[in-house]
């Protein structure tokens, strides 16, 4: 399998909003004890709605997150873990792009991609959090009808994570340990 940032096998957490990827990365983390990087996305939205008062966001803005969660990523590498959980990666930020604006920045699709997707499906409730977008059923159907697109378009490899939390907690380790983990 194809390694991701400098040499280290990268699983990336993608999908539409509110499907628990932050919550999943975050949890597995803890339990194996892999690293983790947070979605930088949220914390540049939350400062800026904050400071501005709107929730409008510019393609200036996704690029400026997509450069973020790539150092952050980068970051994160540097320390040379077996395998490093990525919350979200450039190419879910294109998916933003294509959703917001109809188009995607050449730029989105050229950063480094993770060795492994795994695609979260909207199968659970939405959960408003001040800074999510699309909670209705149609808005998260063609958002995650485009982040698997991107996932396509950018031919990586991915697997799907659907279910109740537990089952969405078994397939991603199923899929972790499927693709990552070297073979004993």
């Amino acid at each position: 399998m194809a390694k991701g940032h400098k040499g280290v096998m990268t699983v990336c957490f993608h999908g539409a909003e509110s499907t628990g990827k932050s919550v999943l990365a975050r949890a597995l983390s803890a339990r194996f004890g892999y690293p983790w990087v947070p979605e930088f996305g949220r914390e540049y939205c939350e400062d800026k709605f904050a400071r501005t008062g709107s929730t409008e966001l510019t393609m200036d803005d996704l690029l400026a997150i997509a450069e973020g969660q790539d150092q952050a990523a980068r970051a994160a590498a540097a320390s040379n873990p077996p395998i490093l959980l990525l919350d979200t990666d450039p190419l879910m930020t294109a998916a933003w792009a294509q959703m917001l604006f109809g188009e995607v920045p050449p730029a989105l699709m050229a950063y480094r991609k993770a060795a492994r997707y795994l695609l979260f499906k909207p199968d659970v409730p939405w959960v408003a959090d001040g800074s999510r977008f699309f909670g209705s059923g149609d808005e998260r159907a063609r958002f995650a009808a485009i982040a698997e697109t991107m996932l396509v378009r950018a031919k990586v490899r991915f697997a799907r994570i659907a279910g109740d939390w537990s089952a969405r907690e078994a397939a991603a380790i199923a899929a972790i340990e499927d693709g990552c983990l070297p073979s004993a």
